[in-house]
């Protein structure tokens, strides 16, 4: 990677003090840099304003120009009632370059907040950046598909179970792998389960890691029935597109959900948390679809593996 490159991956882990806050905004990350050195940073506020741009901009002051800026996301071109431009913001700060890892797909922006940059004379290039197309998965489905992005978590014995013969899943993985999973929740702007998980278990499906507890997600139940009070009822996975404001969906089972979502091609991450147990008990995933053992092959790319206490975190993207 070269300077630049590392840069913007660094703003985009930046961006994820963002999410999920920053909606309906997208969460985006914004490094200023001179000399090797970073004279300030932001990331896109609570309630979508102020954005990134502006943060950084604003606590670099005069010292933003002649300095090069990193932006995970064009700079938005458009006027809100809500604040200027980033554009705007940036031709009066006068950097000496801005580079960015992302195009903005909103027609209000897409290529204007460049040519505006370029047009008052400072150097603006984009850098296809992975890492900014990830940490933007939400908005960039959202704007381009519809959909939020979808992630389907699943926690599982050896042999595949999530939980016994008689029901009983708590709890099938220990207090590392339950904590990770709650710090998920809390990057999420909805969380879902089957309509079988909630009548049998009514989890609470809120986040219970201490100072986060404000950021649970909306909840959601996979179901065309009645859902109790402070529930939503989503009748199928494909009815996500009607999901106003979510950019990220959080799937937390159980095999039903679990097995629709992936038969509508609609599951863009796996996370399948893993205990060094054999249960015996119920499959975590029903038949969703599949005609051959070959159909099987070349659906997910493992992107990370870890250890949680005793059990195993992977995590797969959709190819």
């Amino acid at each position: 990677m070269n300077d630049d490159s590392r840069w913007l991956a660094a703003a985009a882990a930046l961006a994820a003090r963002a999410r999920p806050l920053s909606r309906p905004n997208p969460g985006v990350g914004a490094l200023l840099v001179k000399d090797g050195r970073v004279l300030a940073r932001g990331w896109t506020q609570e309630g979508g304003r102020p954005h990134a741009e502006a943060v950084a901009l604003g606590l670099a002051g005069d010292a933003a120009h002649g300095a090069t800026l990193y932006v995970t996301l064009e700079p938005c071109a458009h006027q809100s009632p809500r604040g200027p431009s980033c554009a705007d913001l940036i031709c009066a700060a006068r950097p000496a370059r801005v580079v960015i890892g992302c195009m903005d797909p909103d027609p209000r922006t897409s290529g204007a907040g460049l040519a505006r940059i370029r047009a008052a004379g400072i150097a603006a290039e984009y850098l296809h950046s992975p890492a900014c197309e990830e940490s933007l998965a939400g908005y960039l489905l959202q704007r381009t598909q519809g959909r939020p992005h979808v992630t389907l978590k699943l926690a599982l014995s050896l042999d595949g179970c999530i939980a016994m013969a008689s029901g009983e899943s708590q709890w099938i993985t220990g207090a590392e792998a339950r904590a990770h999973t709650h710090a998920q929740r809390a990057r999420s702007d909805a969380i879902l389960v089957g309509g079988g998980t909630l009548r049998a278990d009514t989890p609470r499906l809120d986040v219970r890691l201490p100072g986060l507890e404000a950021r649970s997600p909306t909840r959601w139940v996979l179901t065309r029935g009645t859902v109790p009070e402070g529930w939503n009822a989503l009748p199928s996975p494909e009815a996500i597109r009607d999901m106003d404001a979510v950019q990220y969906l959080f799937v937390e089972g159980g095999a039903g959900a679990a097995a629709a979502f992936l038969k509508a091609r609609l599951v863009d991450r796996l996370l399948i948390y893993r205990a060094p147990i054999l249960v015996g008990g119920r499959p975590g995933l029903g038949d969703y679809g599949l005609c051959a053992l070959s159909q099987a092959h070349g659906r997910w790319s493992l992107v990370e593996r870890r250890a949680l206490g005793s059990d195993t975190l992977e995590v797969y993207s959709a190819r």
